[in-house]
């Protein structure tokens, strides 16, 4: 049965949006009609071509914490013994949020249309990803659905929590230096003027460091605005620099040979890199589309070629942490570990545990 999105307006005036499942969009009219709904539009949720102004698939994205809760609800489902049709009807039901119900019924709809789910997933790029929809499909033709779920579900949880540490960690030093910018600007803007009599007064050669903050107010004082504006000009500059990728490879290639920073950037693709690797090789994807797939995800330009050519070794016989212990950019930690992992068959708990 496919699914119809709606907008429809309640006896006190409030429009209201959702989605419904019926044979045709008559039908769903009738069933809003019977819920005291006056129906203004009605659309299939897997219509192709032009769609409602609430946006095509490609816009249809998820919040990690949503992805991360639908993921293990249907995990949880599909282990309990539901089929999978139902076990999408219900996850569509217990969520409240719009474009969750939207992306679940119209993943539904295909699948009662005789799609797999990683197929029926794909047309919503916005929600799941390549390694979200190989893992899927993977699962599907080893016939470990619950369990590729179940490790995609632990995936996005782990990766919801990081960002949440990340953000408070960063929230503090954020608003602190804000606030720091701020009392400066007032002081050299406003203050400091308001005291240069004082020192017009005094009949002898002022210290370097107080002429230097004298002439900093001024700056400040008679071109701050310009200089704001010159400010968000090079922002923008930059911003259309990183659009051009022989730019941003340099800048990149540059970023990793940075002191501190640049063991953090090594470390960070590191660990996106084996995060992935392990969840797809998990859920049975040959190695080798594996290896494609967690290059995908890997933002380091210079990082992500490395894996591309480490790839390429693999196909004619090499081993993974060889290629990528010659680029340089890994960690020793991590190539050990994947080492071990290729010597003992048990390269996916390795890549967790270097992750």
């Amino acid at each position: 049965m496919p699914a119809f999105e709606y907008e429809a307006v309640e006896p006190g005036g409030r429009r209201v949006r959702g989605v419904l499942q019926g044979d045709t969009p008559h039908q769903v009219r009738q069933l809003l009609r019977r819920q005291s709904l006056s129906p203004l539009a009605v659309r299939e949720v897997d219509e192709r071509g032009p769609r409602l102004a609430w946006g095509s698939r490609r816009r249809h994205r998820l919040r990690a914490r949503d992805l991360a809760l639908i993921t293990r609800q249907l995990a949880v489902l599909l282990r309990s013994g539901a089929p999978l049709e139902e076990a999408l009807r219900n996850v569509g039901l217990q969520n409240r949020q719009h474009a969750v119900r939207q992306v679940v019924a119209g993943v539904r709809a295909r699948v009662v249309e005789g799609y797999g789910l990683a197929t029926a997933m794909a047309e919503y790029p916005g929600a799941f990803d390549t390694l979200y929809c190989s893992a899927v499909e993977a699962g599907e033709e080893a016939g470990e659905l619950e369990a590729a779920l179940e490790r995609l579900a632990d995936f996005a949880e782990e990766r919801e929590a990081m960002s949440q540490r990340l953000v408070t960690a960063l929230a503090y030093p954020v608003l602190l230096t804000l606030v720091a910018m701020a009392i400066l600007g007032g002081l050299l803007g406003y203050v400091v003027p308001q005291i240069i009599q004082v020192f017009d007064s005094l009949d002898q050669e002022l210290p370097a460091l107080t002429r230097g903050l004298l002439w900093a107010s001024a700056a400040v004082k008679s071109y701050g605005l310009a200089l704001l504006c010159l400010l968000l000009l090079a922002a923008l500059g930059w911003h259309l620099l990183m659009r051009n990728p022989a730019a941003r490879h340099r800048v990149q290639a540059l970023s990793l040979r940075l002191p501190l920073f640049g063991s953090l950037i090594k470390g960070i693709n590191s660990a996106r890199f084996a995060r992935t690797l392990a969840i797809v090789t998990g859920s049975g994807v040959p190695i080798l589309r594996a290896l494609q797939i967690a290059a995908a995800v890997v933002p380091n330009l210079p990082m992500r070629e490395a894996i591309e050519r480490t790839t390429l070794e693999v196909r004619e016989g090499g081993v993974i942490h060889k290629a990528l212990e010659r680029s340089g950019y890994f960690p020793q930690m991590t190539i050990y570990l994947i080492a071990n992992g290729e010597q003992t068959g048990q390269l996916e708990q390795m890549l967790e545990r270097a992750a």
